[in-house]
């Protein structure tokens, strides 16, 4: 059993009234782990640390606070087995896309926003005698939360340009998956990260994470999560005018043409409905084809998906792997009994899946294709986030935006037709703060990214994500002649 602590000025630590939460995994459905149910007063400590590390890490040098993520990127990347391992125990997900995906774009979150604050430069105007120096300032202590779906990948993409502003951090992983920010502790204890630059605090949203969006201290909180939990943080931090940033759900459509490049496009489009169990924000589980090529799509799309070997994720020939906890996996096969109730057609899946061996008692389910369903049916306007599509044929590019912006959410879009011209056309009138166009999941991390609707609020990535973390202050300054 494998005891998880909290890290609070610098060093580990058990939660003060030695409360702890069961970490499970997922694809033997055995305990594994304990983390701390931290409250208010674990919370105390962190901010405490935090306020005295706060004048010195603010005020050193941009290069300085730079190499330390480029130190906590190397240690990553030195134990990339260590981390990856550690990554599909919590969450159940194939090891070859944690050691492919997750921890590399972990590495390279620090990577990133590290180099990028070095030329992130205040501006300086001049008109006749007046010179206006435009500042950028670190708001002071900050807070993250992160989600279970892609645990560690996430948490530094909010975490390293909070720190490399000059901001200190109070960080909630997700309970459910709280062991490579466990690992990241230990790696920033190696690299002697000052202490209190860095506090995280594991717990429940309900408990610790709502303390966080309270304290008075916290000057913004950057939120990855569900739609209902990020209203309630919404208000709650308006109380206090804090900054906030809210990724939250998506619903989001594809839009297969009959002209696409057929063959790119499914075997994309796989990858889009399925990767990580469908257990991605930005996951196409709206599906609408044309319907000169419907038929033939259909019969390919299944045969594709019957193809996916659904088991252990530490067996390397497995391409799905387990649900990350059996509340969701319960919530999953309760969505795909109403699709039946509400007419839809199962095509492939629709069960959950029992592994023989060692992941017996796991949490699988078979990856899915509905078709039949109305637009208005639950199961095509709620997000299930899990390995769950809807297939629908469409006749014209009128009818297929009414059908792709008919939800509540506006996360993504994805595009497939080698008509550029339309391509673009069509893109301005999706109602999504991203859309791919004849691919997905490509991202420039100069970009901005965040949703529309009820998607999301505000934007992260590049210098979007450093000007949240920072104040902007105008210098303005009048020269007389002597």
């Amino acid at each position: 059993m494998i005891n998880i602590q909290n890290y609070i000025n610098g060093k580990l630590s058990d939660p003060l009234d030695k409360q702890f939460i069961d970490v499970w995994n997922p694809s033997n459905g055995q305990k594994f782990a304990r983390c701390p149910n931290s409250n208010s007063n674990d919370l105390e400590l962190a901010i405490q640390s935090a306020q005295n590390a706060f004048p010195n890490w603010s005020t050193l040098n941009q290069n300085q606070r730079s190499d330390y993520l480029l130190s906590i990127a190397n240690e990553i990347k030195t134990n990339i087995e260590e981390f990856a391992d550690a990554e599909s125990r919590d969450n159940g997900k194939p090891l070859t896309l944690s050691k492919t995906l997750d921890i590399p774009r972990s590495v390279k979150n620090l990577e990133f926003f590290a180099n990028l604050a070095k030329g992130y430069e205040s501006e300086t105007f001049y008109q006749d005698d007046v010179i206006s120096r435009i500042i950028k300032q670190p708001l002071g202590i900050v807070g993250t939360i992160s989600p279970w779906n892609l645990p560690l990948y996430l948490f530094t993409w909010k975490i390293a340009p909070a720190l490399v502003t000059g901001n200190c951090v109070i960080a909630k992983p997700s309970e459910l998956t709280p062991y490579t920010a466990y690992l990241l502790s230990k790696v920033c204890m190696k690299v002697n990260l000052p202490d209190g630059v860095l506090n995280i605090l594991h717990g429940e949203g309900s408990t610790i994470g709502r303390e966080v969006v309270k304290h008075k201290y916290i000057k913004a909180i950057s939120f990855t999560g569900g739609t209902e939990t990020g209203k309630e943080i919404g208000i709650e931090a308006s109380k206090d005018l804090k900054k906030i940033n809210l990724e939250m759900g998506g619903k989001n459509p594809v839009i297969i043409f009959d002209d696409c490049d057929y063959n790119k496009m499914m075997d994309s489009l796989v990858r889009s409905s399925f990767l990580n169990q469908g257990q991605i924000c930005l996951a196409g589980s709206r599906i609408y084809v044309q319907e000169k090529i419907y038929d033939k799509f259909k019969n390919d799309f299944i045969g594709k998906v019957n193809a996916l070997n659904t088991g252990d994720p530490f067996d390397l020939k497995s391409d799905q792997g387990a649900i990350v906890s059996l509340n969701h996996l319960n919530k999953i096969s309760r969505y795909v009994e109403h699709a039946k109730k509400d007419g839809g057609v199962i095509l492939t899946g629709g069960k959950i899946v029992k592994i023989d061996g060692n992941c017996s008692n796991g949490w699988f389910y078979k990856p899915t294709i509905i078709e039949g369903l109305p637009q208005e049916s639950r199961v095509n306007q709620d997000e299930i986030f899990g390995p769950v599509v809807t297939i629908t044929k469409f006749c014209d590019d009128d009818e297929a935006i009414q059908m792709a912006n008919n939800t509540k959410y506006g996360l993504a879009s994805i595009l497939w037709t080698q008509n550029i011209n339309k391509a673009h056309k069509l893109a301005e009138l999706l109602e999504s703060g991203l859309v791919w166009v004849n691919c997905w999941l490509e991202r420039d991390l100069r970009t901005p990214f965040g949703g529309i609707k009820k998607s999301g609020f505000g934007k992260e990535g590049g210098k979007f994500a450093l000007d949240f973390f920072t104040e902007t202050k105008n210098i303005c300054t009048k020269y007389y002649d002597k």
